[in-house]
């Protein structure tokens, strides 16, 4: 069978297995700036400032080693190096070989990690497709670095501590954080682990039957550097996305298992990969505004062909739970893909709509039962200033009637501000009472000097 088809079994629900692919073996050649392990003419160097700890499998000899200053070999039974008396007839001229940095390798790096549903396929190589999130191990899975290697991981991370279900080290598995962290604080677990954040070990398993989630989107820019479509994935997909709206009676591992005996064995299928998550969907009312976030399983499907198969797949998921979602506890199902497909909405957007015509309705009776108490007094409108009359804004105005302002000509201070003149006794004490007049042709100044009365002047 091919090893694809057992794609579909990754996900949140269950604890996976999350193993580690770099190493710091010298036998592997890929350490190597040579691409070639040392023999016996080669000098070999280590970095002088970087810590590194190296896995040593079998006997190996050399011409000359210079070593950094912190560092460890961890030897396999019966190994060991020596030195060969002239020379290596079999290694040729001979070379200076420098052992790789290991130092940027970076835990929350998706292309780092392999997947698997048990530890035997991780030896057999029967790895998981999932999204870029879930390749890197989450909160309930196993993590796993080979039984005969060493390695050195950076641990930085958006949160002070990484935590997983268990970790397995050099064969040994640790569930306990006590006693892993006892182990992270000897020698070759500094060499082995480091950054600002700790790996957290003893986390319990996923007890929710729908899935629970994965908990590494929080380090979302660290493992992704380009927008996703999936979520939790890095990057677009060519290929196809079913959504499956479920209740409270659906089980993850039992429709993962049904998904593949229905179509994955399927000989068209054979180049499908699968990956099946619960993932959390952001909500917005009325298409704009967020108001939280709603549970979804998520089905990423690629293939080979340009996505062709993965969107008959993608149909034929749609059909199978439109059809049988009562007894799987499947209230909806959508996809989309690629090639611009998709499927009539189900579920998902009827919630939407009850969700949008709830919130209207809700907002209608608030404003009902805020007339009811207002028209009971129970609740009183603050009052509101009164608007300015018409006659008063006449009255303030400097506007003419043509529309031009005013012209209130200039300050006479003889009448308009006696007190600027000097004080006069009886200068402007009765007199100034009397000294406008009034009449039908106008407004007049009376002189002081001129009376009336009098039909002669007298000097």
């Amino acid at each position: 069978m091919n090893v694809l088809l057992l794609f579909c079994l990754v996900g949140a629900a269950n604890a996976l297995y999350k193993q580690w692919i770099p190493d710091t073996n010298y036998e592997n050649k890929t350490n190597w700036d040579k691409e070639e392990v040392p023999c016996g003419n080669d000098i070999v160097k280590f970095s002088a400032q970087r810590k590194v700890s190296v896995f040593v499998e079998t006997t190996h000899a050399v011409q000359e080693m210079k070593l950094p200053v912190d560092g460890e070999f961890i030897l396999n039974s019966g190994a060991g190096f020596y030195v060969v008396a002239g020379q290596d007839p079999g290694c040729g001229a001979g070379v200076t070989t420098q052992f790789k940095d290991s130092e940027s390798l970076q835990w929350f790096n998706p292309a780092l990690w392999q997947a698997a549903a048990a530890l035997d396929d991780l030896q057999r190589g029967n790895f998981l497709f999932s999204v870029h999130e879930e390749s890197v191990p989450c909160q309930y899975d196993d993590v796993v670095f080979k039984a005969r290697s060493s390695f050195r991981v950076d641990t930085s991370s958006s949160q002070s501590s990484i935590p997983v279900k268990s970790v397995s080290v050099l064969g040994k598995m640790f569930d306990s954080q006590p006693e892993f962290s006892q182990y992270v604080s000897s020698r070759s677990g500094r060499l082995q682990f480091h950054g600002p954040s700790a790996v957290t070990v003893g986390k319990p398993g996923c007890g929710d039957p729908s899935g629970c989630d994965c908990g590494n989107s929080v380090n979302h820019q660290r493992i992704c550097g380009t927008p996703l479509l999936p979520l939790g994935h890095c990057c677009d997909v060519c290929g196809a996305i079913a959504t499956i709206h479920y209740a409270a009676a659906f089980n993850l591992q039992s429709y993962r298992q049904r998904i593949h005996h229905l179509f994955l064995v399927l000989p068209k299928y054979k180049s499908i990969q699968l990956g099946m998550s619960k993932v959390f969907k952001s909500q917005r009312f009325m298409g704009i505004i967020p108001f939280g976030t709603s549970p979804e399983i998520q089905v990423v499907i690629l293939d080979g062909e340009k996505g062709k198969q993965s969107e008959a797949l993608a149909r034929d998921i749609v059909k199978d739970a439109r059809s049988h979602g009562s007894t799987l506890g499947i209230t909806g199902a959508e996809f989309e893909a690629s090639s611009g497909s998709s499927s009539g909405q189900s579920g998902g957007s009827a919630g939407m709509v009850v969700g949008v015509v709830f919130g209207i309705l809700i907002i209608i009776a608030f404003i009902i039962i805020m007339v009811l108490l207002i028209h009971k007094g129970v609740v009183q409108m603050p009052s509101l200033p009164p608007l300015p009359s018409l006659s008063s804004l006449k009255r303030h105005s400097d506007v003419g009637e043509l529309g031009g302002p005013l012209d209130h000509g200039y300050d006479n201070p003889m009448f308009d501000k006696p007190s600027l003149m000097p004080e006069v006794p009886g200068l402007y004490v009765t007199e100034t009472n009397n000294s406008i007049s009034l009449t039908q042709t106008g407004v007049h100044f009376i002189n002081p000097v001129y009376d009336e009365n009098e039909t002669d002047f007298n000097a």
